[in-house]
């Protein structure tokens, strides 16, 4: 009979070394692998079950080192780190793959007509938002208006961007035309994150020690949080509306896209899904999930709570989002 896995394994936290660029791209290789969205219901829950009775201290009969790990980050794929709540299916973070590639090809593809640009980057927006509220930090509720005002802003930033940016781009070579959705996207991230989050930047983010527990809510560990969340979105657009352009621009010079129109969308489509499927995860890689911060740049009150209940600590840590 094979032993009984020990209770000792740290599940809280991921499989590979978070310290080190390598360490995080493994670990989100795995929370954005796509194939996770086709995970039954029953799979899910059963996946909750096994982590959650393991973190209680219990172990299932013949549960082996790679079942609890599988279930793990099954687990992480679908339920908030903070609320432990089920994630809407298109604001999971393996929803970005096929989600990004569609639109975001189409986005490449129709950007020629003002009508085009309006409805794609619409369609974008929303699906930022969703995804933004999907992946906040903290354990704190958020309006409907908060939601509708971000939702809103984001929307016509992206909207004002791309047209203002289009109409300069007309008299300029094809290929600087290309460039215009990415733009917009950069421009709207800035402002559809913070904007999403913005309870987190009045009322702060949980903050912890090392072992996890809560010391007090801080807005300069969320201002940390979301710039660099902006920073991870935007470079996670980057090689998606960068790369393809240039492809797409030699294709249509050598008149192949002439003679087969109907390829266009589907190549830019797979194009952007070929960049995704590295550049989400890598992207997320950039900083830590666990982020972390000295808290002398706390907020002086929040320094002065803490301290109180530890007069050594010296880091904090937070869930920056995704």
């Amino acid at each position: 009979m094979a032993p009984s896995l020990p209770a000792t394994i740290n599940i809280r936290e991921p499989r590979w070394d978070q310290s080190t660029f390598q360490g995080r791209a493994k670990h989100f290789f795995m929370v954005t692998d796509p194939r996770n969205l086709l995970l039954s219901g029953a799979t899910l829950e059963e996946a909750r079950r096994v982590v959650e009775d393991y973190r209680a201290g219990t172990v299932p009969p013949g549960l082996t080192e790679d079942q609890l790990w599988r279930a793990k980050y099954i687990y992480d794929s679908a339920f908030h780190p903070d609320t432990g709540e089920k994630m809407l299916l298109v604001g999971r973070m393996s929803a970005q793959v096929p989600m990004n590639m569609t639109i975001t090809g189409c986005m490449l593809t129709f950007y020629r007509t003002t009508p085009a640009v309006l409805f794609w980057q619409w369609v974008n927006q929303s699906f930022n938002a969703v995804v933004n509220y999907t992946n906040r930090s903290g354990d704190a509720p958020i309006t409907p208006s908060q939601l509708g005002t971000a939702y809103v802003s984001a929307t016509t930033g992206a909207v004002v961007t791309a047209l203002g940016l289009k109409s300069l781009t007309k008299h300029l070579p094809a290929i600087i035309g290309r460039y215009v959705p990415f733009a917009a996207v950069a421009a709207a991230n800035c402002i559809n994150i913070p904007l999403m989050r913005q309870r987190e930047l009045k009322v702060g983010i949980p903050v912890t020690d090392e072992n996890g527990n809560r010391l007090g809510e801080s807005t300069a560990a969320a201002k940390k949080a979301i710039f660099q969340v902006v920073v991870s979105r935007i470079g996670m657009a980057a090689p998606a509306m960068a790369i393809p352009p240039v492809i797409m621009n030699m294709l249509e010079k050598r008149a192949f896209l002439k003679r087969y129109p109907y390829l266009n969308a589907p190549l830019q489509v797979g194009l952007v899904g070929f960049c995704l499927v590295f550049a989400t995860p890598l992207c997320c890689a950039l900083f830590p999930q666990k982020s972390s911060m000295p808290v002398s740049r706390l907020e002086p009150e929040v320094q002065a709570q803490i301290w109180k209940k530890d007069p050594q600590l010296e880091t904090v840590y937070f869930n920056k989002g995704l």
